[in-house]
């Protein structure tokens, strides 16, 4: 017995031994049991990414976040609203000792959005619904700076605003892409504050270019995408994959009040043409005829003995305006302005809009089947009416 037992310790000893060595040298070899702490064995040969190499790996855009978000502000806006009665002013009683000192109460309405720091003087790019109507425009950076804003200009046409934050610290400042190289299927990324939670950046695609008859504004040209753009996001930057602005984000299609992949851009190419004249002049001056317009619909060309639906009819002519004076008549088919070719209404108002005030342009109009040329000079655009 005893001697079976200095067998039995003998070989659980090289046991042991032999599984020291083999742990030591060779631990692939061994199998682990569930719930052990000791390494699986790998099935096949693996390469492991060294360490660090998080920031290079494809499809990562944090770069191109990293160099534009310090450039996104929040915009925190607040409105004096009047008109508000107390709740008793009719009571006969409360008029007895009160009078009418109550009749009216004044109440402040708030509002945010994003802006974009452009410039190192202290200019920013944001829409104009953000600061539409209010009295008090307050600008916070993402890294807890705070700043009371002024505006320096706007246009509602095109939903554009210019504000200005004190320069006396050194601002970061976006850089601005090319929307003219822009393809359908780039990735862009959209930063603002939705919703108020804070910074943050949302990717998809461009969808669509030169989107237009959407009703949202008066000139319109956007870029689609599909990256999600919620209140709060108005007025914020879409960047490019380099972190290059290329858009202000604007306006959403939606059911939901929610984004639903559907949202615009304003090109940074016309953000860029109407913050220099508001920089420059305090505004965005405009050509301007004076005439009222139609879409050419198939039976309309038909009736006018037209070849295609390019072009638009003249419905209207303000007396005394520009085109009236040139001698342009309702009825009249627009087909050219300076030489380009007039496609629709959206086109016309565009190429005419672009005019200089002061000029002189060529009209190229189709009139009871005749060709008429007239030279008309361009007036200045009155500004749009303020809404109520």
């Amino acid at each position: 017995m005893r001697r079976l037992w200095l067998i039995f310790a003998q070989t659980i000893t090289v046991c042991v031994a032999i599984l020291f060595v083999v742990k030591t040298l060779k631990p692939e070899w061994l199998v682990q049991w569930p719930g052990e702490g000791t390494r699986v064995a790998s099935v096949a040969t693996v390469l492991e990414a060294p360490a660090g190499s998080a920031a290079l790996r494809q499809g990562s855009y944090a770069d191109a976040a990293k160099k534009a978000i310090p450039a996104v502000v929040h915009i925190f806006t607040s409105q004096e609203v009047k008109g508000a009665r107390h709740p008793f002013i009719n009571d006969p009683i409360f008029r007895h000792f009160f009078g009418d000192r109550f009749g009216e109460e004044s109440q402040r309405r708030s509002g945010l959005g994003s802006g974009v720091v452009v410039s190192p003087e202290g200019y920013i790019l944001t829409n104009f619904h953000v600061v539409d109507g209010a009295d008090e425009i307050e600008v916070a950076h993402n890294d807890g700076r705070k700043y009371k804003a002024r505006v320096v200009g706007s246009d509602p046409e095109s939903d554009l605003a210019v504000l200005r934050i004190p320069a006396d610290h050194q601002l970061p400042v976006i850089a601005f892409g090319s929307s003219d190289t822009l393809r359908v299927g780039d990735v862009v990324l959209a930063i603002g504050n939705p919703f108020g939670v804070g910074q943050t950046v949302t990717s998809g695609i461009v969808s669509a270019l030169g989107r237009s008859h959407l009703g949202i504004n008066t000139f319109e040209n956007f870029i689609q995408t599909d990256a999600a753009i919620n209140p709060g996001n108005s007025g914020g930057a879409l960047v490019d994959s380099n972190g290059h602005l290329i858009g202000i984000n604007t306006a959403i299609y939606s059911q939901s009040g929610g984004s639903m992949g559907i949202g615009f851009a304003i090109p940074v190419s016309l953000a860029r043409s109407v913050m220099e004249q508001i920089i420059k002049t305090g505004g965005v001056t405009r050509g301007w005829v004076g005439i009222e317009v139609q879409e050419l619909t198939p039976e309309l060309a038909e009736s006018f003995k037209l070849s295609g639906t390019d072009g638009t009819l003249i419905a209207g002519v303000m007396r005394g305006s520009p085109a009236d004076k040139a001698g342009i008549k309702p009825g009249d088919v627009l087909t050219q302005v300076n030489g380009k070719l007039v496609k629709d209404a959206q086109v016309m108002l565009e190429l005419i809009a672009a005019l200089v005030p002061g000029t002189s342009a060529r009209f190229d109009l189709k009139r009871e089947g005749r060709d008429v040329k007239v030279d008309v000079t361009i007036g200045k655009r009155p500004k749009p009416p303020k809404e109520e």
